[in-house]
């Protein structure tokens, strides 16, 4: 294992977005987080994802502490509510299906926006080197107080039909999310996911992102992966759960990316 990295004073946050559902959102937040945490960062996952798949995905589940809903709506401390995981390193602030509900709620609340900002801004700074927020599959309340919150966004796209479709809404609410709320948001990486080096159309995809992204596509593609879709059923990040399989390969090729961009 690689030494600590030096904790910087206030942690990167990254918002892991994407409107369209299925295109490894939860997944890259699971197993980039697993690999960033083994190469010595300190990692909080937060689930801002009602249906709870990063929460679920690391064998976790809000207790008594409460969960991302009680952080919005009641102000609850982020590290009150963060469970640890199998992962040295690695954190989770847990969702539930409450998350529905503070949609809602938010609506009527003053600086909605906010939320998660402020509670990221209470933070310990030398709690964690790096935040990564999952989000819902919309670009809802809840997906906005991620950009909102976020440094950067990371967007994955799968390698499939219509993986380019609603991007252009999606830069459309991030242009919005800069101009109004967060001028200072970029946009960190576009991962290319589920690639099948089988077919014509999955090689089409990785051209057209790539011609469209440039640079900010990393070099590694994630895998179509028996071993990465089964690991979450185990509530293990890949790293644990089949570390020699391709996909494992891949996200541990990410997170040294990751590092590398800063």
């Amino acid at each position: 294992m690689v030494s600590r990295a030096k904790i910087p004073a206030v942690a990167t946050v990254v918002a892991i977005v994407n409107q369209k559902g299925g295109v490894g959102k939860s997944t890259t937040a699971i197993n980039l987080a697993a690999y960033l945490a083994e190469l010595g960062e300190k990692i909080l996952i937060v689930d801002m994802d009602p249906q709870g798949n990063a929460t679920s995905g690391l064998g976790a589940s809000a207790g008594g502490n409460g969960c991302m809903y009680d952080v919005l709506l009641e102000g609850k401390p982020l590290e009150r509510v963060a469970i640890k995981t199998e992962i040295e390193g690695l954190e989770v602030a847990p969702a539930t299906i409450n998350l529905v509900g503070a949609e809602v709620e938010l609506v009527s609340t003053l600086a909605r926006e906010f939320k998660l900002k402020r509670a990221l801004e209470k933070l310990p700074s030398d709690a964690y080197d790096r935040v990564l927020v999952d989000c819902p599959p919309s670009l809802d309340l809840l997906t906005l107080n991620a950009l909102t919150a976020a440094d950067e966004v990371l967007i994955p796209i799968q390698c499939e039909y219509y993986a380019l479709e609603g991007l252009t809404q999606l830069m459309k609410s991030i242009r919005m999310v800069r101009e109004e709320l967060n001028p200072d948001l970029r946009i960190g990486g576009v991962l290319l996911t589920m690639f099948d080096t089988r077919t014509n159309l999955a090689h089409q995809v990785v051209e057209e992102v790539r011609s469209f992204f440039g640079d900010q596509v990393f070099h590694t593609v994630i895998p179509r992966n028996v071993r990465l879709s089964e690991a979450p059923s185990f509530g293990l990040p890949v790293a644990l759960y089949a570390p020699r399989s391709m996909g494992a390969e891949a996200y541990a090729s990410v997170a040294e990316e990751v590092l590398a961009r800063g």
